[in-house]
């Protein structure tokens, strides 16, 4: 990969990542239950030459989040799909869960997007924080923490092998002979593991980067290992530059000792971005989103993202504190709240949750063009990031200034693209395509 290249992915959500943008924004209100409101963002970020877009998932949605935000939790898969016939270069990623999905049939999902992209296809690594998604599935309980990440090494392995169960040069298209495919080129899986067993082949050869990209997100301890064991982008959210460095360099030296290059593991923390012309004019537009934020949603959200259900706990009460004495092996979001309560053991969930950030974006830049591409740079140029992750505060406008006006920047001082230079989102981002083991 070209040295001081950054690279960047776009974080699409309904109206933009701020709680309160479907409320200051003056689209239809109903505008983002259409294909149209996607295809828009991601022509943006085609047209400012970003790396990928980025579809998160929610396969159980606590009541309380239909009051306070619109709810598009579409399948990743299907829109992804539909973006693939509207662009031409952009990354698609989306999330899939390890805990409530099969490894065989995930990776025929994800191949089969990464061929109709010719090659743009990313998943999201993710062992479903909320245990809510049980009863949806049919399930009488939610595996804790360690269980769910043990069983995701496991489903990692099955997929990349189903990935692997045609070689690159497997189809003959001998007409002649009447030969499609060279059947000794076929290596099914036969994979049994102990939660998993997969005999076949994928019904169709292997797709154009032989693995779509891994994406990765966890922060805890065991998500961190996975990220260095599998992840080739890992999207992070450390609360500053200090421990955005501490995270990166830590990651490596892990994927270093299991034998992986370092270089091949990308770091793009999470940054909510509100732009302005001015900082006075940015802070503004930032005050008027916190203006009309919820607290009841604050308090509620703080416990939903730590894998809590909020319609069982008073807010006007301690968090019980069974809860944060109990097992250290718990999520990095939850171990945030716990740790809140353990310093503040007297008061109020509700005033402890205000306290904290709910969500991916840890932090909330506000200013202006000029003073984000400096941030930009200070951060890659101290190792705590290769780029980011932009979580526009609103959208499609916040992406739309980063793309118009921070992206010129970034590439008048040579630190970002000024053409896409390949076909597939690993060139793209300078990473090798595996070969068949």
């Amino acid at each position: 990969m070209t040295a001081g290249q950054l690279h960047f992915n776009a974080f699409v959500w309904p109206n933009g990542y701020h709680e309160s943008a479907w409320r200051v924004v003056d689209d239809d209100v109903r505008g983002v239950l259409g294909l149209p409101y996607y295809a828009d963002i991601a022509r943006i970020a085609e047209r400012g030459l970003l790396d990928t877009i980025f579809l998160a998932d929610n396969i159980a949605i606590a009541e309380y989040r239909a009051t306070h935000l619109p709810q598009t939790q579409f399948d990743p898969i299907s829109v992804l799909s539909a973006l693939a016939a509207v662009t031409s270069h952009i990354g698609l990623i989306g999330t899939g869960s390890t805990t409530y999905n099969k490894p065989w049939e995930l990776a025929r999902r994800w191949a089969t997007l990464d061929h109709l992209s010719g090659g743009r296809a990313g998943w999201n690594i993710v062992t479903t924080i909320t245990p809510l998604a049980a009863a949806n599935f049919g399930e009488r309980a939610h595996p804790d923490h360690a269980d769910r990440y043990t069983r995701a090494h496991e489903f990692v392995d099955v997929v990349t092998k189903a990935w692997d169960s045609w070689a690159d040069d497997a189809v003959v298209g001998d007409r002649e002979r009447g030969v499609w495919a060279d059947r000794g080129k076929l290596h099914p899986p036969r994979f049994h593991g102990q939660f998993h067993d997969v005999e076949g082949i994928l019904p169709f050869p292997r797709s154009p980067q032989g693995w779509p990209v891994l994406v990765q997100a966890g922060q805890s301890p065991a998500g961190v290992a996975l990220a260095a064991r599998y992840a080739e982008l890992v999207f992070s959210g450390p609360p500053s530059l200090e421990a955005a460095a501490a995270f990166r360099a830590d990651l490596h030296a892990q994927a270093a000792a299991a034998g992986r290059d370092p270089a091949h593991v990308l770091v793009l923390p999470a940054l909510m971005v509100t732009l302005g012309g001015t900082e006075a004019e940015a802070q503004e537009k930032a005050r008027r989103l916190e203006e009309l934020a919820s607290p009841e949603f604050r308090w509620q959200n703080v416990l939903y993202t730590a894998g809590l259900d909020p319609d069982g706990f008073d807010p006007d009460v301690p968090l019980p504190a069974e809860l944060w004495t109990g097992d250290a092996n718990v999520s990095s979001r939850a171990e945030q709240l716990f740790a809140a309560s353990r310093a503040q053991p007297d008061k109020p969930l509700r005033e402890v949750a205000q306290q904290l950030k709910s969500g991916a974006g840890q932090s909330h830049f506000v200013g202006t063009p000029e003073q984000l591409a400096t941030h930009i740079l200070a951060w890659q140029d101290a190792g705590a990031a290769d780029g980011f992750t932009i979580m526009g505060s609103t959208l499609p406008y916040e992406l739309t200034a980063f793309v118009d006006h921070v992206v010129p920047i970034l590439q008048r001082k040579g630190r970002f693209r000024t053409e896409y230079t390949g076909s597939t989102l690993r060139e793209n981002l300078g990473l090798r395509r595996p070969g068949v083991g």
